[in-house]
């Protein structure tokens, strides 16, 4: 257990694409006795870091099984859709999921993967395509994607997570604390 062993420290797990230093920055200027520790949550791990002790606190998308986790919304962001920039439909500027039809879609249609960058490199090599939150597509920018925005998909909801179980004054300060700082900065 990472996160519950030692009461000076907190672990922070986060989701690709996802920006948590706001929340720590604004955490560590009221508590700079308690250590933050970030980890790094792949898509498919989100609510068992939380449940297994890896992390004390997640910063999250839903959906993911949030049985026994009590989780405070923090915002939301719309998705796009991942092409190899040779693609017929990366000139167009927006897309909807008509115009999606037919397409081979990364872990709906298709195998599904394990991280992003597989995801990504199935994309470029022309395997499929792939829907992601707009800042996953951000973080993991490449000259050979393309990243169009889909205007019928509804948004990626955001969400600051931790187990119901797990209230103690440092998880709750920072979740106070993370609740403002992440409200105010949108992925």
């Amino acid at each position: 257990m990472h996160g519950a062993a030692r009461a000076d420290r907190l672990v922070v797990g986060f989701a690709p694409g996802l920006s948590v230093s706001p929340a720590v920055r604004a955490f560590t200027r009221t508590h700079p006795d308690i250590e933050i520790e970030l980890l790094h949550l792949n898509w498919y791990e989100k609510g068992e870091a939380l449940r297994d002790g890896r992390a004390d606190v997640g910063f999250l998308r839903r959906p993911f099984d949030e049985g026994g986790i009590h989780t405070i919304p923090v915002g939301s962001e719309p998705k796009v859709v991942c092409l190899p920039t040779t693609h017929p439909l990366a000139s167009r500027r927006r897309l909807t999921l008509a115009a999606l039809d037919g397409e081979t879609i990364l872990d709906f249609h298709a195998r599904r993967t394990a991280t992003v960058e597989e995801k990504l490199e199935l994309v470029a090599a022309g395997r499929g395509i792939a829907l992601l939150p707009r800042s996953v597509a951000r973080s993991y920018s490449r000259p050979d994607l393309a990243n169009r925005p889909v205007t019928d998909v509804p948004p990626t909801e955001i969400c600051l997570a931790v187990l119901e179980a797990r209230r103690d004054g440092h998880v709750d300060d920072f979740l106070t604390t993370a609740t403002h700082a992440l409200s105010e900065h949108r992925p």
